[in-house]
């Protein structure tokens, strides 16, 4: 039932693997406390039951592949009070993002039996090279609890406590000694977004930066660490071309250009 006091919450798929979405399902528990402050007007993954906006808060999963999302993405930002990105492919075009970089058409030709039906853009892109974002939530996938705290702040309308530190912090407070520095494996952890938990540092694997760049990032003083500190030949460029290959931190890193959005 929708009430005046209770805000409109939307839910919204770009080009993504939707597992943004199932961590907002993944609350399980929570989410059924915000179904008690929220009106879930529209989440195609969850219920096939929409209402028409405006919506107060719409959560917005996937990058602009397509001419379509072009377009469908400035419907969504006026339709919505506080849009909010969430995940890598929002904020960073995604993996799908190293398309950037190459030459589409080509891949095209090769993958598929007839090219000419794919319609595409040549570039992946976030969500704010074409519409205005009130809040960047980055992760691949977001942390559950951290989507649960924007939600929550903008219910009590303040702003989202989301750090900004890196992975190394998490790392220190979870007591791992660094893989970096005994040179067990190469780690973005010093460059990466805080959000993970130091997942994989804490199975003595490198940091693969699914969260994207941290807000204050020095690639070049990695590199140089990882040069002096690791034993491996490390391929920076394919260190940096996964998650968040077109995050221009991380893009500068990797040396490969690549291309703005369209709408920026």
């Amino acid at each position: 039932m929708v009430t005046a006091s209770r805000p409109k919450l939307a839910v919204f798929k770009f080009a993504s693997c939707d597992g943004c979405q199932l961590s907002l399902l993944d609350l399980e528990n929570e989410l059924l406390a915000l179904g008690e402050h929220f009106t879930i007007a529209h989440f195609l993954e969850a219920s096939r039951a929409t209402l028409d906006g405006p919506y107060d808060v719409s959560l917005v999963e996937g990058s602009v592949t397509t001419e379509h999302d072009r377009e469908r993405i400035k419907r969504v930002r006026e339709q919505s009070k506080r849009l909010v990105t969430i995940g890598a492919c929002a904020t960073a075009g995604g993996v799908q993002a190293l398309r950037n970089f190459a030459d589409v058409a080509e891949y095209s030709r090769v993958v598929y039996a007839r090219p000419e039906y794919v319609s595409t853009l040549s570039t992946s892109t976030p969500i704010a090279h074409h519409v205005l974002v009130d809040f960047e939530l980055q992760g691949c996938p977001v942390n559950k609890y951290q989507l649960l705290e924007v939600l929550t702040a903008y219910l009590h309308q303040r702003e989202p406590n989301i750090p900004a530190y890196s992975v190394c912090v998490e790392c220190k407070r979870r007591g791992n000694t660094c893989v970096l520095v005994t040179g067990a494996a190469p780690c973005l952890g010093p460059v990466t977004h805080a959000g993970c938990g130091a997942l994989c540092p804490s199975y003595d694997r490198g940091c693969y930066g699914c969260y994207g760049p941290a807000a204050t990032t020095n690639t070049a003083s990695l590199e140089h660490a990882l040069a002096k500190t690791t034993h491996f030949d490390v391929d920076v460029r394919r260190l940096y071309s996964t998650f968040n290959a077109a995050a221009p931190a991380f893009q500068r890193a990797h040396g490969l250009g690549g291309a703005a959005g369209d709408d920026a």
